[in-house]
């Protein structure tokens, strides 16, 4: 059975399958990462693990800390904060690494954690950024960190799959940078939302290591899950260096994650770490990044992208410019922006902002001079950290002002006001941005018009296996269907944000208030038992526990969805809240009953056939994925929490 490389890998990390199971897109699995890193965070997660009874790290090496938002934040709470994390690593052996040390995404890839052909993930949507060096990095709740501490596992729904070919060369002053906002540009009406993204494509070779890991990081702003570059001759060699640069740091190099044996072993590998031929792909995509120019994003979206040679024409005046993150600030990133400012000021008018993505990548940095080219220039030095990329720290933007920055997120009031305008692009239209007091570039090029194709594919072959169903599971579930047709229905509709922070609203009471902001009249059409059923992107916005837990006091025995938002499906299983995705099903209940009602009441009996993996609405059958014993296990418990329960070694 032919394979993507996702699945290989997810094949590899997944623990329970029976002898002859062959993962798929689509497919509910055990999974059991090779690492897990939680960041500031880890605060929150701490007391989730010790709430299930949690003793002890089911396996101390296989969990990661690191300190990297919110340390400009010097206040007594703040660093009392800092001291638990850190007593918490210690106490039970986890890796820890303090602030000042780098952002956790930096660290996990500097440290050899991200090993190319691995399953790593991160309570943190920037986790994606290690499928720039081959390593499937996928991002998670608090609530699964909690679980992989206690267990070593959680559970993962295999995504739709797209392949993304990249053919021919950047041009001189292109960048990877430009090639991600240019995806989010020209895909920019959720083509790949939720989806698992592998890059292909001769172009590829022609990238390094730098700029696979700027695109993969940014494949999140895109609306994937997994951003995932195949393992090839330049990460190779990016790892040989890498093993020569820990050895000159570390002793002990023959315990570090990357060594010669470990490459060895990797290059005998890479045959089977590569997708098979004729493997399904969801969708197909195909860019010709010669014909790429620099491009910005925004204002305030990555949705909206301009060639930065448009732009510069406006004139627009910038007020303050950023070289921080995890998507562009590491050494080449620094170089670039250093060999535009050499010997040059910035603009009165601007406030310049460095900070490394990590304190190595600043050394080096500095000992190549290109640190200190940016201070003489006038730039103002943060530490390694996350800062005003998510509104954190000094040099925030304020009301009115306009900010271009080389991070990875511009949406609206993120990096400060909701009154500011700020714009995406690499470090080299950044630096020249700021040296200008507008939106500029010094590239020489003429833009041209992206060359790119997309086509959508259709999965012809039928389930021809019966589901196992495990004791306490359903084999089927019968109601009659509500239908609240809305596409992106937000998790404040479902569940009024007023409420979320209400710690003694009792079950009951969220049952009262469950989608009053969507439709006030939905609590006097639902009944309990009846099943419901969603547009497209259900469960969208804030990640809000109660938008799935409320459904579920109301009575709802499942929803079922055109499609869901990735973190409200991972919600709803979590707190035992069946969720299953039936496009068809959705589209013909919209042509059925329009658009004009918010909830209606369908009157249509139906039965969900867990074991032929059915949905019988009237007389139309349509197909759904396997429900796996991964996602039965966690409704049988009633959600992770219970289940980690019963796991705990």
């Amino acid at each position: 059975m032919k394979q993507t490389l996702v699945e290989k890998i997810v094949q590899k990390f997944s623990v329970g399958l029976s002898a002859d199971k062959i993962v798929r897109s689509g497919d509910y699995v055990t999974i059991r990462p090779a690492y897990v890193m939680t960041h500031d965070n880890t605060g929150a997660v701490i007391p989730k693990f010790k709430s299930i009874g949690a003793t002890k790290l089911s396996d101390s090496k296989q969990v990661v800390i690191t300190l990297d938002h919110d340390i400009q934040n010097k206040s007594e709470k703040n660093l009392e904060k800092y001291k638990k994390i850190e007593e918490f690593a210690k106490l039970h052996g986890a890796d820890f690494y303090p602030a000042g040390r780098g952002i956790g995404h930096q660290v996990m890839v500097e440290e050899g954690y991200t090993f190319p052909g691995t399953f790593v993930v991160a309570s943190d949507s920037h986790s994606n950024m290690y499928g720039g060096i081959g390593c499937l990095g996928t991002p998670i709740v608090r609530t699964d960190a909690a679980s992989i501490w206690a267990t070593g596992k959680t559970w993962w729904q295999v995504p739709p799959i797209a392949k993304v070919e990249l053919k021919g060369e950047l041009r001189k002053g292109v960048t990877g940078k430009d090639v991600i906002i240019a995806l989010c540009g020209l895909f920019n009406k959720d083509e790949v939302l939720n989806h698992a993204i592998e890059f292909v494509g001769e172009g590829i070779k022609h990238l390094s290591i730098d700029q696979r890991l700027t695109i993969a990081n940014m494949t999140t702003e895109w609306g994937a899950l997994v951003g995932l570059f195949p393992i090839d001759e330049v990460t190779i060699e990016w790892m040989k260096t890498r093993n020569e640069k820990l050895r000159t740091k570390n002793e002990n190099i023959e315990h570090s994650r990357i060594n010669i044996q470990t490459i060895s072993e990797l290059e005998i590998q890479l045959d089977q770490l590569r997708a098979d031929d004729d493997a399904f792909y969801a969708k197909e995509i195909s860019v010709d990044i010669s014909s790429i120019s620099p491009f910005v994003s925004g204002p305030n979206t990555v949705k909206k992208m301009s060639p930065v040679s448009e732009l510069q024409h406006q004139k627009i005046k910038i007020d303050k410019a950023y070289l921080v993150s995890c998507v562009n600030s590491r050494v080449d990133d620094i170089a670039e922006a250093a060999s535009i400012a050499k010997g040059k000021k910035f603009s009165e008018h601007v406030q310049f902002y460095i900070g490394a993505a990590s304190s190595e990548v600043q050394a080096e940095s500095e000992q190549r001079g290109d640190w200190q080219t940016l201070i003489d220039s006038g730039a103002i030095p943060l530490s390694p950290g996350c800062g005003p990329c998510i509104g954190l720290g000094i040099g925030l933007l304020e009301d009115g002002e306009v900010g271009i920055s080389a991070t990875n997120r511009n949406f609206k009031g993120r990096m400060g006001s909701p009154n500011a305008q700020a714009y995406l692009a690499s470090p080299a239209v950044v630096a020249s941005s700021a040296i200008n007091g507008f939106i500029s570039s010094e590239w020489e090029g003429t833009p041209e018009q992206v060359i790119y194709t997309i086509k959508n594919n259709v999965k012809t072959e039928q389930q021809s296996t019966k589901v196992k169903i495990l004791n306490g599971f359903p084999s089927q579930l019968q109601g009659e269907l509500i239908f609240c047709h809305q596409d992106n229905l937000n998790t404040d509709g479902i569940y009024p944000g007023k409420y979320t922070y209400n710690d003694d609203i009792t079950p009951a009471e969220q049952a009262k208030v469950v989608m009053e902001n969507y439709d006030p009249e939905f609590g006097s059409i639902v009944n309990e038992g009846n099943i419901l059923v969603g547009g497209y992107n259900f469960g969208t916005g804030s990640s809000r526990e109660q938008a799935a837990t409320a459904l579920k006091y109301r009575g709802i025995k499942l929803v079922i969805a055109g499609s869901f938002n990735e973190t409200y499906k991972r919600n709803a299983l979590n707190n035992g809240l069946l969720v299953i995705e039936c496009p068809g099903l959705a589209n013909d209940l919209k042509s059925r009953f329009g658009l004009e009602r918010l909830t209606v009441n369908t009157k249509i009996e139906t039965k969900i056939n867990f074991v032929t993996s059915t949905i019988e609405a009237g007389d139309i059958v349509y197909s759904i994925v396997t429900i796996g014993e991964a996602a039965q296990e966690l409704i049988i418990a009633g959600g992770l929490e219970n289940w980690i329960k019963k796991n705990i070694l």
